[in-house]
């Protein structure tokens, strides 16, 4: 069955137009809530859609920090000065703590103390972790990829150097994606339980 296509030259439509546009059409997104800590010692939370694992070796994550203005968000702020950062799941007890961390706050707010969430150290990093996610990886700054000129966004490039899972979600090193329970983001205020309509379909040889 054929249907119609509308076509879209990204260059003719507004930043929001576009932003819609990429959102609703990649999901679902995995969701990387970042830990960091500047360097007086105050810790921030937050959660970036645009963000994946990108490498087994060496294992690397990415996520993509926007700017305000022309201005580092926080989390961008700590990574470049510190070169550290944590990734916690979200799972779908940590969901509404995890959206009560996206707010804007200022540099000064340790979220995790705002959504009450108990936080602990990386055994590697100084990067805080978020005690209740079911896997945890700490991460060392590899490069960052600025993005336009000026920059609207910050690329940065992750290097996995510790991991934790929960160890009843294990079976040798092979997770559970069941009892994980992770959630995914969608458009707009949407996400998604992965979980749900789950089936698997093998490669071919």
């Amino acid at each position: 069955m054929s249907h119609d296509i509308s076509g879209f030259d990204p260059a003719d439509l507004t930043a929001t137009e576009r932003y819609k546009l990429l959102i609703g059409s990649v999901v679902p997104r995995p969701i990387g809530w970042i830990g960091t800590v500047d360097v007086d010692g105050v810790r921030n939370l937050a959660p970036y859609s645009f963000f994946n694992v990108v490498a087994g070796t060496p294992p690397t994550v990415i996520f993509s920090a926007g700017r305000r203005g022309r201005t580092a968000k926080d989390t961008l702020a700590n990574v470049l000065s510190t070169g550290e950062f944590t990734v916690n799941v979200v799972d779908e007890d940590l969901a509404a703590a995890m959206n009560l961390t996206s707010g804007e706050y200022g540099p000064e707010v340790d979220e995790a103390t705002l959504a009450e969430i108990e936080m602990t150290r990386g055994a590697v990093v100084a990067a805080p972790l978020v005690a209740a996610s079911p896997v945890r990886l700490e991460c060392r700054l590899v490069r960052t990829v600025e993005l336009d000129d000026p920059p609207t966004n910050t690329v940065v490039f992750g290097r996995v150097v510790w991991i934790q899972v929960r160890s009843d979600l294990l079976d040798g090193t092979r997770v559970d994606p069941f009892g994980l329970r992770a959630v995914g983001r969608m458009a707009g205020s949407g996400y998604t339980r992965t979980v749900d309509g789950y089936f698997e379909m093998e490669r071919p040889t």
